[in-house]
């Protein structure tokens, strides 16, 4: 077995690639076809100009409703000395397309002449009179469409590697034909392989992973211009892995091997690809997506290609012809989804002639800072919104298998290799998923987690507006607004020594900021626990006990501060807590290491408990605020987050939720 490669720069793993489909004659257009010229050619790729077999228009049509005359018949007309035409010799009526009769070269329209007949009005359906009169001189050509004044036949409509639009179809059509050639759409092979696989549907138990990375590359080839096909899971198995693999080339031009193409035990994507062809690359120095595998495979399986070393080996002349490349995504959800963007988008695009999408950038300014490997290239995912003036890119979770992350994701920020890192406040170019329209209707919010965000954001994107949110804490939230990185934070942070929440905290970090604090809602804090409470837990009290397994919240959330305060008033150190310096980010967070048995318990709301079927201990009430610059409180942006707020239909759902009250919701509460 070969001496595997590892974590090679992005740009010498698409260098291999790129040579080796050189060699093989496949960096071209695959093939052509000639379609039909109806809607199911919309975005496809042209594979050869487009030239006018005919003029558009072919003849001199009237541009308007009225009289065609000829001009030097006109010239001395005036509004005080008017001209009559006689009908037939000097003036024919046209309507709207008609053909510009032999010897006349321009139109009045109908509303500018005036009938010499009382037998009726000039229009198609009463009788035309004998003569008309006109007041004012016309120039040739005029309200006139010329002979090819759109097209002009011989002319290029479109050049080859135009992506078809709408328009372009009416262009094609007017230029006389009926069908185009374009290129044929690659086929694509997704093969999902593990054992831990299960498909969309199935009853889950412990170990078992749903596959739905074949419809995510699905998805993307289709909408790259590809023809995907999916095939079933394949156990890890590797003879039956590479019967799949061999069954796939037959009939695509591309394979996708989707596996945990680590170096773990049961990886076998490595070992197919050296087997049935030539391995060029594997580990390229991408986070995420380390375990990208580069390979191309011949269609007689029995020829047995030796190590593709470094790029300098070459292909033997009898495959070039027949070879299919072939790529080992990651199965970790986001490497698999970003593996695709960076190496199959750009394949694709070179196959049907098109050039490779181009994300538009923009400056942006980092709102915490972040930390990278220094010999990897970085995908950052960003959530991005504009705040006054200032364009904010906030990072996003940064584990592989976060798919949710991508969904949320307005952009990327690539740190290149050697950068190990950006501070907050830095300026970074974001390659964009989202219009920047839609990034100026967004509202940030940035503070405490609270389960009602989520249906808030449902009420506004009803009303042209989207709402992201950064669960980051109460205290971070404050700190946020005082950079001038959110629009509004949701908080929650108790004084011990006044009884009131937020008050002293906005004196502490909003100085010199005017802010607004609205009612949002009141909540119940309490234990939740797994269903049936197995350990018992009845209180704070019971956070001592040695078999107990605490989760807490991060430092700065009101959640760790209320449950600080509470430990405070019954005299138990954080050292007798097991689990005390645990972390997550939101309740949800909480709830979950509950549920899967990471911890026997944690601080949170009902909602939470709820959401995964566990019990909940009610033991405090607490107060959940919108601390809103006044700034932006009083700007149009905001203006349907107060609407929203208002509406007793939102209250309702909310209500709906164990553990809320909305009897403050919307009111505002004091300046500061």
């Amino acid at each position: 077995m070969s001496v595997y490669l590892h974590d090679i720069p992005l740009p010498e793993a698409q260098a291999r690639l790129q040579s080796a489909l050189k060699q093989a004659d496949l960096w071209r257009v695959l093939g052509t076809e000639d379609i039909p010229l109806d809607e199911n050619a919309i975005g496809r790729v042209l594979a050869e100009p487009v030239w006018a077999k005919i003029s558009s228009p072919h003849y001199h049509a009237s541009a308007m409703d009225g009289f065609a005359v000829r001009a030097v018949d006109t010239v001395k007309a005036q509004p005080s000395n008017p001209v009559t035409l006689q009908i037939g010799p000097q003036s024919i009526y046209l309507d709207t397309g008609d053909a510009l009769p032999e010897g006349f070269d321009a139109v009045i329209p109908i509303e500018n002449v005036e009938s010499l007949d009382k037998r009726g009005e000039i229009t198609p359906a009463i009788r035309l009179p004998a003569s008309i009169r006109i007041r004012a001189a016309v120039t040739p050509w005029s309200h006139v469409r010329p002979l090819g004044e759109d097209i002009v036949q011989t002319q290029l409509v479109l050049p080859t590697g135009q992506v078809l639009r709408p328009v372009d179809l009416g262009a094609i059509a007017a230029s006389g034909h009926q069908s185009v050639n374009v290129a044929r759409k690659p086929r694509v092979a997704i093969l999902p392989t593990g054992t831990e696989l299960v498909p969309l549907g199935s009853t889950l138990k412990a170990g078992d992973i749903l596959e739905y990375n074949s419809l995510v590359l699905a998805a993307q080839v289709k909408a790259w211009g590809g023809e995907p096909t999916r095939f079933s899971i394949t156990p890890d198995n590797f003879d039956a892995i590479c019967t799949r693999v061999e069954e796939a080339i037959r009939e695509h031009d591309l394979i996708l091997l989707n596996a945990g193409s680590s170096a773990g035990a049961e990886d076998f994507s490595a070992q197919v690809v050296e087997k049935l062809g030539t391995l060029l690359v594997h580990g390229v120095a991408v986070r995420p997506g380390h375990p990208v595998i580069l390979g191309v495979i011949t269609r007689n399986a029995a020829t047995k290609q030796s190590q593709y070393n470094d790029g300098i080996a070459s292909l033997p002349s009898d495959i070039r012809n027949d070879t299919v490349p072939i790529i080992g995504v990651p199965g970790y959800p986001v490497s698999a989804t970003l593996t695709g963007e960076i190496f199959v988008e750009p394949l694709i695009a070179q196959w049907t002639g098109r050039h490779p999408q181009e994300l538009p950038v923009e400056q942006a300014h980092l709102t915490r800072k972040i930390t990278s490997p220094a010999g990897d290239d970085d995908y950052v995912r960003v959530a991005v919104g504009k705040v006054g003036d200032k364009l904010l890119a906030a990072p996003l979770a940064r584990g592989a298998g976060v798919i949710s992350s991508l969904v949320r994701a307005d952009g990327i920020v690539i740190l290149p290799r050697g950068v190990q890192g950006a501070e907050a406040g830095d300026v970074v170019a974001v390659h964009l998923y989202r219009s920047r329209a839609e990034l100026d209707r967004t509202i940030f919010c940035i503070g405490s987690h609270d389960m009602t965000l989520d249906l808030l954001a449902q009420f506004l994107s009803e009303r042209d507006r989207r709402l992201v949110s950064a669960n980051v804490g109460s205290q971070s939230g404050l700190i946020a607004l005082k950079r001038g990185e959110a629009h509004l934070a949701g908080s929650h942070l108790l004084d011990p020594e006044t009884g009131e929440y937020n008050i002293s905290y906005i004196r502490q970090y909003l100085s010199g900021v005017p802010v607004k604090v609205f009612g949002f809602v009141g909540r119940e804090q309490g234990l939740i626990v797994k269903r049936g409470n197995p350990k018992g837990v009845r209180g704070l009290e019971d956070l001592g006990r040695k078999e107990v397994r605490f989760m807490n919240r991060q430092r700065g959330a009101g959640t760790r501060v209320l449950l600080d305060y509470q430990l405070s008033k019954l005299g138990i150190h954080i050292d007798a807590i097991q689990g005390y310096n645990q972390e997550e980010y939101t309740h949800l967070g909480v709830a979950a290491a509950v549920a899967s048995g990471r911890a026997d318990c944690g601080l949170g709301i009902p909602a939470a408990a709820q959401s995964l079927n566990l019990d909940f201990i009610p033991l405090f009430q607490e107060i959940y605020q919108l601390i809103i610059p006044k700034i932006f409180a009083e700007s149009d942006l905001l203006a349907p987050l107060f609407e929203v707020l208002e509406d007793g239909v939102f209250q309702q759902a909310v209500v709906n939720l164990p553990g809320y009250d909305v009897s403050q919701m919307g009111r505002l509460m004091v300046e500061v």
